[in-house]
């Protein structure tokens, strides 16, 4: 779909129309970062109040939300027609709705009001940058550089969704005859268009690129899009922060304490405690200053077990592996060195002595009906049926991700846990290796991507090189210091004295079962 642009100079004047307020700050292009918000005079807010000037302030109609999309969609009679058929799947769907509209408005500006009604967004959405550098916008050849990392699958599965997204409200919107011709034809009814411009697949991956990296969650109004308040980029330091005041404006003010020198960039935070793979899909950067070493895996039940399919439904939740840096969880789940259990000294001077990993399904995984699991149909009085999970005979329907708790106590507590160890290395494991085995060609593109000799049709862009680069690097030091950690912890759980009679037992059963069929084929034999 043709996309009109305007350029970054002529947002003062759109600004001035809908009634948002600049103080002293003008948004320009910045070095490397694209768009930014940089401050015309020199800024010293006091360190002791928090009612700093006023730097932007936004009115309440501009803000982008459900809310805002239900509220256009009475001023707009198509569009709500388009809404009854295609929306309120979630907030988010909502919105992209509304910017698939505006965009395709923008793009046929001569539409003469026959189909849609124009507002403040159909203009602002041209002053949005044309392509945003998260993952799902990067190349083919530089989505390759992610393979063996998190976010592999994840990316994957996000286009997969955005497809299906794509096709449902296509499907949904076939019968609207008007917009039907108007989103995938590209053409008005009853007017001439030298140049159709219907929409396609890359375009609504940069309308859900732009939401991701723009929207903001402001304390009243919950998950929205701002403009202008959109164009500050992110700094571990921000010097401002954003806030809803009494007229429910959205206003930009500086940070107590904070200097910013004349011509220097306005920052604020997108949010601590993201991981690197969260950080670099939805903003497409990685701040190391910003990040917790972290990653999380998919945890794909035991192929051969019977409860495969009752496990996934009773558990309600995407399996997953959780592995971090720094503090454990309060509970202490998934400690990777458990000192409770194991009565293990911490050595402060290792430096991976603070990993641990959680991994709730891991446990419901790693039992089965002969230690105490089973899983019953209940018929409820409306005649639906439900799915219970029971441990010990206790209904535990409701604490499917608490299996670690429910364990503790019983007699082979440290079996389960010698199980649920070994699944979680082994999983790190495959994961470690998958990298280790790609970085090579992850390497080898970055070489070819500075060579004038490069075969590739389209080299990566430098930025997606380095991101993927410092995802890996950071992942792959995650996985290795977490296996030796479940390796120490393995080991320990091999010594102790019900998995060696649990183990040693096993044996003996195994051994008189083997001795039981050679004593029958030998009798058969003769």
């Amino acid at each position: 779909m043709h996309r009109p642009t305007l350029p970054i100079q002529g947002l003062p004047v759109w600004a001035r129309l809908n009634g948002v307020s600049f103080h002293n700050i003008t948004v320009a292009n910045t070095e490397g970062k694209g768009y930014g918000v940089v401050s015309n005079t020199e800024l010293n807010a006091s360190q002791d109040t928090a009612d700093g000037p006023v730097l932007l302030s936004v009115p309440h109609g501009l803000i982008l939300n459900a809310a805002a999309v239900e509220e256009y969609a009475k001023e707009d009679k198509s569009f709500k027609q388009l809404l009854d058929a295609v929306g309120r799947r979630s907030s988010r769907a909502d919105v992209l709705l509304f910017l698939l509209v505006q965009s395709v408005l923008a793009a046929h500006p001569n539409h003469a009001g026959s189909l849609g009604v124009s507002n403040p967004w159909t203009e602002y959405i041209k002053f949005l940058p044309e392509t945003v550098l998260v993952p799902t916008l990067w190349t083919e050849n530089e989505r390759l550089l992610l393979r063996g990392t998190s976010l592999e699958a994840a990316l994957d599965a996000k286009i997969s969704s955005l497809d299906a997204e794509l096709g449902l409200v296509q499907a949904k919107s076939a019968h609207i005859v008007a917009w039907n011709d108007l989103l995938w034809h590209g053409v008005v009814r009853g007017k001439e268009v030298e140049d159709p411009s219907p929409v396609e697949f890359t375009d609504w991956i940069r309308l859900d690129a732009l939401y991701r990296s723009r929207c903001l969650e402001l304390p009243r109004s919950g998950e929205s899009m701002v403009p202008c308040i959109d164009m500050l980029n992110h700094a571990a330091e921000p010097s401002a922060y954003y806030e809803e005041n009494a007229q429910d404006e959205v206003v930009l003010l500086p940070r107590p304490g904070v200097a910013v020198a004349q011509g220097s960039e306005i920052t604020i935070s997108y949010g601590a405690g993201k991981s690197a793979a969260e950080m670099l899909f939805s903003y497409g950067f990685i701040d190391p200053s910003s990040i917790t070493d972290s990653l999380v895996l998919p945890l794909a039940p035991f192929p051969d077990d019977p409860l495969a399919t009752a496990k996934l439904v009773a558990f309600g939740q995407a399996p997953q592996i959780h592995v971090a840096r720094g503090p454990p969880p309060s509970q202490g789940i998934g400690r990777a060195e458990n000192d409770e259990q194991q009565g293990q000294q911490k050595e402060e001077e290792d430096g991976d002595s603070d990993i641990h990993w959680t991994s709730p399904f891991a446990y419901l995984m790693c039992i089965n009906e002969e230690d105490g699991l089973e899983f019953r149909i209940l018929q409820q009085t409306d005649g639906a049926q439900q799915l219970c999970v029971f441990w010990q005979d206790e209904d535990v329907t409701e604490r499917t991700g608490e299996f670690e708790a429910l364990v503790r106590q019983h007699p082979l507590a440290a079996v389960f846990r010698l199980r649920v160890v070994t699944v979680v290395q082994e999983a790190l494991q495959t994961q470690l290796e998958r990298l280790g085995e790609t970085t090579a060609s992850a390497s080898s593109m970055g070489v070819e991507k500075s060579s004038a000799s490069t075969s590739i049709s389209t080299p990566p862009r430098t930025e997606c090189v380095r991101a993927a680069a410092a995802l890996r690097e950071l992942e792959m030091n995650i996985l290795e210091g977490c296996i030796g950690k479940l390796e120490n912890e393995k080991n320990a759980l091999l010594g102790d004295d019900n998995v060696v009679a649990y183990l040693g037992l096993a044996e003996v059963t195994e051994s008189g079962q083997v001795d039981d069929e050679t004593s029958n084929d030998a009798g058969d034999f003769s």
